[in-house]
Formats: C-alpha cells, sequence, structure tokens
C-alpha cells in the first residue's frame, strides 16, 4: 500500500504527513499513528511505522503519520533529537495532523483516535492529553510518560486528567522502560482521574516486543495477541 503525502507547515518548519486510506467509501474513523524514535531519520525509513499504518489501513481506518522529528535535518544524531525533543512542539504537530483529518471528506471528524508505540507511546498520550476530539488513545509500551521533556513543561503523566477518551495500554513485564512499576503508576494516574483504561500486561516480553525489525525483541506470540486486543479496542471505540 502506497501513501500519499502531504507538507504541513508547523512553526515555520515543513512537516511530512504520510497517509494511508483503506478501501471504500466514508465516512471512515482515522488514527494518527505517532512514530517511534528509529524513525528519527524519515518515515521512509521506518519499516515498523510503515508497516503498523498498513495494517490499521487494512483495518479501515485512515491512518495519518506525521513526521514529528522535522524539527531537526534528517541527518543529525538521534540522541540530540532525544535530548531536545518538546512536548510543545510535538503537541503543535499533532493539532496540525488532527486539523488535516478533521478537514479530509472521508473521514469522520466525530471518530479520531491516536496510536503510538515506544517514544510515539509517550506521544499518544500526550496529544489524547492536550486534544479534546480524540476518541480513543493506545499507548503500546510508551516510556517517559513520567518525565517532562526539553521545554520543561510538566510530565506527560500529570495530564492524565485532561484525557477525554478511553485509554489502552499494552506492556511487556520484562521491559525497563517502562518497568512493572512506571506501569502501575500509569494505570493509578488514570483511575485517579477517572479515564476507562485497559492495560495488557505480558510476560517473556520486553520492550518493543512488537517490533519485528528487531528479532531480538520480537515476540511473535505476544505481538499479535496485542493487536487482536488492540483493533478489537478501536473498534468498539470509534466504529459506529
Amino acid at each position: 500500500m502506497m501513501p500519499r503525502i502531504e507538507t504541513l507547515t508547523v512553526g515555520g518548519s515543513p512537516m511530512e504527513v504520510f497517509l494511508y486510506e483503506p478501501a471504500g467509501t466514508g465516512p471512515t474513523p482515522a488514527i494518527v499513528l505517532a512514530m517511534h524514535i528509529p524513525g528519527h531519520d524519515g518515515i521512509e525509513k521506518d519499516e515498523f511505522t510503515l508497516k503498523t499504518a498498513e495494517r490499521l489501513a487494512e483495518a479501515g481506518y485512515v491512518v495519518a503519520v506525521p513526521f514529528i522529528f522535522h524539527w531537526w535535518p534528517k541527518s543529525e544524531a538521534r540522541d540530540l533529537k532525544n535530548r531536545e525533543f518538546r512536548d510543545d512542539w510535538t503537541i503543535a504537530d499533532l493539532t496540525v495532523t488532527m486539523d488535516l483529518l478533521q478537514g479530509m471528506e472521508r473521514v469522520d471528524p466525530a471518530r479520531v483516535g491516536i496510536v503510538g508505540h515506544c517514544w510515539g507511546g509517550r506521544v499518544a498520550w500526550l496529544g489524547a492529553a492536550t486534544d479534546t476530539r480524540y476518541r480513543a488513545c493506545v499507548v503500546f509500551y510508551g516510556g517517559r510518560i513520567r518525565l517532562a521533556m526539553a521545554d520543561q513543561g510538566i510530565p506527560a503523566i500529570e495530564r492524565a486528567g485532561d484525557i477525554p477518551c478511553p485509554v489502552a495500554g499494552f506492556f511487556g513485564n520484562e521491559d525497563s522502560n517502562p518497568s512493572p512499576e512506571d506501569v502501575d503508576i500509569y494505570e493509578a494516574a488514570l483511575e485517579d482521574a477517572g479515564v476507562p483504561h485497559e492495560f495488557h500486561r505480558y510476560d517473556g516480553a520486553g520492550h518493543a516486543f512488537q517490533n519485528f525489525p528487531s528479532p531480538e525483541r520480537y515476540c511473535p506470540a505476544q505481538s499479535e495477541d496485542a493487536w487482536g486486543k488492540a483493533l478489537a479496542f478501536l473498534g468498539r471505540e470509534l466504529r459506529p
């Protein structure tokens, strides 16, 4: 499946958005897919994110993948992007991506969710907490949710009470970022905020257990179980 590429301008910087559209006609639910850090040098080089977008489109969703690392040259070192990553920039990226989806004729603007893995899992939490238009949020092993980023804003977890939609989370019990203790804290924050949620935890799985381009991390059985549960969750929340 070949994406269509739109270029949006955020804070004076051009940002690519890869768009995947399912067969058929609308109105169709949509997903903002937040990239993980291995895609820092270009969506086109991020095999996992491209395949994830295709899989969501095949399930019937319009999928938008914003290149949230556009603030730096693609050739810039990953470590620098890690250190300088800012929530305020990311919120702006997600807002214009949501606006793009909302303006598409085949998208039902009342049925948009956000999904992310790893770094993108934190971005998905942040996006849901800063835009009331989301109707579902899926976090796959998102780390650093308890931390603030380089803009010295508040930690993403402190925004739990602003999340307007149900959250599904998927985590490996052998992960260290987030650790099982971190996941307990995530769940408690959602519980305290009254946010509906379902968390799924997998024995024998560590970080990035869905990341098939990394055989040392990929756990096929746990990954497929998580996919089935995530698609069921999105179906319940975003289908009429």
